[in-house]
């Protein structure tokens, strides 16, 4: 029994992993691996969270751009009317107003 567990440990493999050095390295970088909370799974977590904001960011710059583009078209009165009529069916005095919607079931209707 003796000998078999000096060849074992002759063995360049077992000598090399049978080292302190390298069990301690081993097991350091598993800890910063896994289990730290500064890992590198937490890493990449937040590098997809930073992608998540930055594509919010950039919609959000979007649409303060088209905000913007609404707020200097309505400074002239004659685009005011016509925004108020668009988007609240606001109306004059002695005008009628007719909402015509297109209606998806009106084609299919017609194909039956």
């Amino acid at each position: 029994m003796i000998n078999f567990l000096k060849k074992i440990r002759q063995n360049k493999w077992i000598s090399f992993f049978g080292n302190i050095y390298v069990i301690v390295l081993t097991v350091f970088a598993v800890w910063m691996i896994f289990f730290d909370t500064n890992s590198l799974l937490t890493h990449q977590e937040l590098e997809k969270e930073i992608d998540k904001l930055e594509k919010q960011k950039d919609y959000l710059k979007k649409e303060i751009e088209y905000d913007k583009t609404i707020i200097r078209n309505l400074k002239d009165e004659s685009k005011i009317e016509k925004f108020a009529r668009e988007e609240y069916f606001f109306k004059k005095e002695n005008e009628d107003i007719y909402i015509i919607e297109k209606d998806s079931t009106l084609k299919e209707e017609g194909r039956n």
